[in-house]
């Protein structure tokens, strides 16, 4: 559901996203560039006393850095501007598919809900629209360039990735499993939520003449407390994954410093090589931390295209007769006597 909707509605804007992919892709090379830079200055200019070469060097980290600033700069602001004309579009086309509807059609869905499904499942949709433009689109090169980067800085250190990267992908792929059906009670929930208080704002006069303040109030209450419940044990899952995730690369940075130690003391690396190394591990963690971030969202948002699916896809029961019968072209006339 979420692809196809996607698909349908980022195709009038082939053009934006060939050039954020671009942008993003010279942002993400100029940063797994610059720990190259940084081991070259150690290795090659403090350890030596080259000043002049530092600051050629220098000279050359500052020029990557503000190509990567503006690129980055670029990428943001047409990633920004495409998701929220996706977000415009799918809205127009909501809100087109309803005015065609009856009213049984209607009845089926719900005002509260056809209200929630144009706002907040949009809403939904349209932030991940923007977080895969900003973050997704360069996580998979920094992850795969970071590899080879730290590849070519020692091998045999670089057997830690293996072993860090399928535990922290193992370990938010649980986190993850257990929040995907929380995210559509969530929706099921904010759809009550809405339809209790429209029918309390439609019928305040009813509701005031029968004084029935207070079960109105416990019905709204009932609600609020059912969407309180399911949101904080999405969240307490949330905040679990973080704390995991910087758990796995604060001890990934320990073993890399500790084996990297050993390294340099036995001559088989430089000082340079094991910050560069560490770099480009943290490179490695930071976009599957990206990654991660994604796939906290990729749930809702699949489960809100799915109800933006059932929306657009939905004809109405009243259409227009394939051949009308028009009206006869007689004239008569009524005489009272």
């Amino acid at each position: 559901m979420l692809i196809r909707l996607l698909r349908v509605h980022l195709r009038p804007y082939r053009n934006a996203i060939i050039a954020i992919v671009l942008f993003q892709f010279i942002q993400t090379l100029a940063t797994l560039y610059l720990p190259t830079l940084n081991a070259d200055i150690i290795d090659r200019g403090v350890v030596v006393g080259d000043t002049g070469y530092v600051m050629r060097i220098g000279g050359w980290m500052l020029a990557v850095t503000l190509l990567q600033i503006a690129a980055q700069v670029v990428a943001v602001y047409f990633g920004a501007k495409t998701a929220m004309a996706v977000g415009r579009d799918v809205r127009g086309a909501i809100f087109s598919r309803v005015q065609q509807f009856s009213a049984r059609e209607v009845g089926q869905f719900g005002a509260p809900s056809l209200i929630t499904r144009t706002t907040n499942d949009v809403q939904q949709v349209q932030m991940l629209v923007l977080l895969t433009f900003t973050l997704m689109v360069s996580a998979p090169i920094m992850c795969f360039g970071g590899v080879v980067l730290a590849l070519r800085q020692d091998v045999p250190l670089s057997g830690l990735i293996l072993v860090v990267v399928p535990i922290l992908i193992l370990l938010v792929g649980l986190i993850i499993t257990r929040m995907r059906p929380l995210f559509r009670s969530m929706q099921k929930r904010i759809d009550r939520i809405n339809r209790v208080m429209r029918e309390q704002i439609a019928g305040i006069r009813v509701i005031r003449a029968f004084v029935r303040d207070d079960v109105e109030q416990d019905r709204y209450g009932e609600a609020n407390d059912e969407l309180t419940d399911v949101s904080l044990r999405v969240g307490k899952l949330m905040a679990l994954m973080f704390p995991v995730v910087l758990l796995v690369v604060n001890l990934s940075s320990v073993a890399v410093l500790w084996f990297g130690a050993h390294r340099i003391d036995s001559g088989a690396m430089q000082v340079g090589a094991l910050t560069a190394f560490l770099s480009y591990l943290m490179q490695i963690l930071f976009s599957i931390m990206m990654a991660t971030f994604m796939f906290v969202m990729i749930p809702r948002a699949e489960v809100c295209a799915e109800r933006i699916e059932e929306v657009l896809h939905t004809e109405s029961s009243v259409t227009v007769a394939p051949a009308p019968v028009t009206a006869l072209s007689r004239y008569g006339f009524l005489e009272l006597r």
